[in-house]
């Protein structure tokens, strides 16, 4: 993987840069539709490709190893001839899901073992098991194995998960290191920062992470409920410290202003499940603000999803058709906000690469998070 800088924000740190994969490029600030289990939710990836043009997904290595299972992908010869998508894939370790399942799993210096979710077996994740899954599923981008603190936790605790990850983290760049690629293509390994909300565990393991000298780095453990502020200023420290020459992942995040307010602070991919979650619940995000599209004031409404034409399906559908497509609980309404949600997103990764070239980021930045956190 190369990462190039193609231009840095002269009132902000933001910063426009490249990123080539073995299945393509991809333009930062990036979004990154969450596919979890080989399929962002209710899209076509005729619709991702052609229409809103997302140049990479993201799938998420517990749900695949549970199901298809990594036999199946391994004969299908990796995700991308599974699925179809032949543009760059991220995965996720895993580790956010195992975590989350505080009374099914047990964790361990040596690893997680935890009880699916689909039949009750047992099953464990080692450091070295992740990479090999991971290898297996075939992502361009592959993330380390690590634990996510809940908030809130005391710095104890918080210390304690950090310095396993660090441990973890060691075990996994082993792994990777001594085995090769299966499909043809290279595949990148990203460390990723941890800390919770504590600024000195924070800048210890920025600097861990900064050392191990690999073509990436991720932030994780922000966005799980902890005040915006403390995401915003753990986001603002780690980039200060991890190198610029390669980019930053903040992982999870979040709303239209936290994406706006992270790029400033100098990062360059995201994910969430928020926008197509929120839209399958007929909740729209626009340029003029949050739409709650099952609304009675809408009902009568024959305008674009988005007056500003933000994404394609705005000259397609109107608002009064949509909330009349939720009403009659039909599955197109579900499948006509992901996209929109989705196509809004990149939208505004894409615009915001667009004013950090042209000098007019924080200006544009500023105006536009008054009007994405409004309620319409």
């Amino acid at each position: 993987m190369k990462f190039t800088l193609d231009k840095t924000d002269s009132g902000s740190k933001a910063r426009a840069g490249t990123i080539e994969t073995g299945h393509g490029t991809i333009e930062t600030p990036i979004f990154m539709p969450v596919g979890t289990a080989g399929t962002v939710k209710a899209i076509h990836q005729r619709e991702l490709r052609d229409d809103i043009k997302a140049e990479i997904i993201l799938g998420n290595t517990y749900h695949l190893y549970l199901r298809p299972g990594i036999d199946v992908l391994e004969k299908a010869g990796g995700l991308h001839k599974f699925n179809g998508w032949e543009k760059p894939i991220l995965t996720d370790s895993g580790g956010y899901q195992v975590f989350s399942l505080a009374n099914q799993r047990k964790l361990s210096e040596e690893g997680a073992m935890f009880k699916s979710r689909i039949d009750g077996s047992m099953h464990m994740f080692t450091p070295e098991r992740i990479m090999d899954i991971q290898r297996t599923i075939g992502a361009d981008i592959i993330m380390a194995f690590d634990e996510c603190t809940p908030y809130p936790c005391e710095i104890g605790e918080a210390k304690k998960s950090m310095e396993m990850t660090h441990r973890w983290l060691s075990r996994c760049i082993t792994q990777f290191d001594s085995t090769p690629p299966k499909y043809g293509y290279e595949q990148t390994l990203f460390p990723i920062v941890q800390g919770s909300v504590y600024p000195e565990l924070r800048k210890i393991s920025a600097e861990f992470i900064a050392a191990q000298n690999r073509e990436g780095n991720a932030i994780g453990g922000l966005s799980v409920g902890e005040p915006v502020e403390d995401m915003y200023s753990m986001t603002e420290l780690v980039c200060g410290i991890l190198p610029a020459d390669k980019p930053r992942y903040l992982m999870g995040v979040g709303t239209p202003a936290n994406i706006l307010e992270s790029i400033s602070s100098g990062i360059d991919m995201f994910d969430c499940v928020m926008p197509t979650r929120n839209a399958r619940h007929g909740l729209l995000f626009t340029s003029q603000g949050i739409i709650n599209i099952r609304n009675e004031k809408w009902k009568n409404d024959f305008s674009a999803l988005d007056e500003n034409g933000t994404t394609f399906v705005d000259s397609q559908y109107n608002k009064a058709y949509l909330r009349h497509l939720f009403v009659c609980d039909e599955l197109l309404a579900g499948m006509i906000a992901s996209v929109h949600n989705i196509g809004f997103y990149l939208w505004l990764v894409k615009e915001a690469r667009k004013k950090i070239m042209s000098g007019e980021f924080t200006g544009w930045k500023n105006q536009l998070i008054k009007n994405v956190t409004v309620r319409l």
